[in-house]
């Protein structure tokens, strides 16, 4: 756990925050998901019928506010999993198969001796005091924990944003992939592999 001046990292979050937690996963990558997982009420359904959060790590202010989470993949899940019946359970069969199919173009397979993130995201409101920086610092330490010597992000070309900070903290370019005509489903035409040692 890391004490910062306003808020704490800790692992996971509460019962009473994973409300919160999903919203704000779902404000974050929205622009990425809505075109495959709306409506939006059921996009939600189906996040809180798969959230884990033993998969990730949160700040949260000094009077309780969820302010922000890192997630993070392993062999033993993650922390927004799902699988074809949990989709079908929530969109129906026809709905939540086509949605697994295209879903599943964005999986990324774990590998050994590296801790693959699973989504990083900070309330609006929250961002530029160093949230970020602190969750991913914590993503390291979580990697360390796990006998992991790498940490290993993908970021799109239309978050920008995104990237200076993952450089800022130490992570390096190993590629970029084109998604072709995906693009005009999910909304951006490459993503960034990136490396950080730890």
């Amino acid at each position: 756990m890391e004490e910062k001046c306003a808020y704490t990292v800790v692992d996971g979050f509460q019962p009473r925050q994973r409300e919160v937690a999903i919203r704000l996963f779902w404000e974050a990558f929205k622009g990425k998901l809505s075109p495959v997982m709306k409506p939006e009420a059921k996009a939600l359904r189906f996040l809180d019928l798969v959230a884990d959060p033993t998969h990730a790590i949160s700040a949260v202010s000094r009077d309780g506010t969820l302010i922000g989470v890192a997630g993070f993949k392993t062999a033993e899940g993650s922390f927004i999993g799902g699988d074809l019946k949990q989709l079908c359970d929530v969109y129906g069969t026809v709905g939540g198969s086509w949605r697994g199919l295209v879903l599943s173009l964005l999986e990324r397979p774990v590998q050994q001796d590296t801790l693959l993130m699973d989504g990083i995201f900070v309330r609006q409101s929250a961002r530029g005091g160093g949230v970020g920086s602190a969750l991913l610092s914590e993503i390291k330490e979580k990697a360390a924990g796990f006998s992991c010597s790498k940490v290993r992000l993908d970021v799109i070309d239309t978050n920008p944003r995104a990237r200076a900070l993952y450089e800022r903290q130490g992570f390096v370019s190993q590629g970029t992939s084109d998604i072709g005509p995906l693009r005009h489903v999910f909304g951006f035409q490459k993503a960034t592999t990136m490396v950080c040692e730890v």
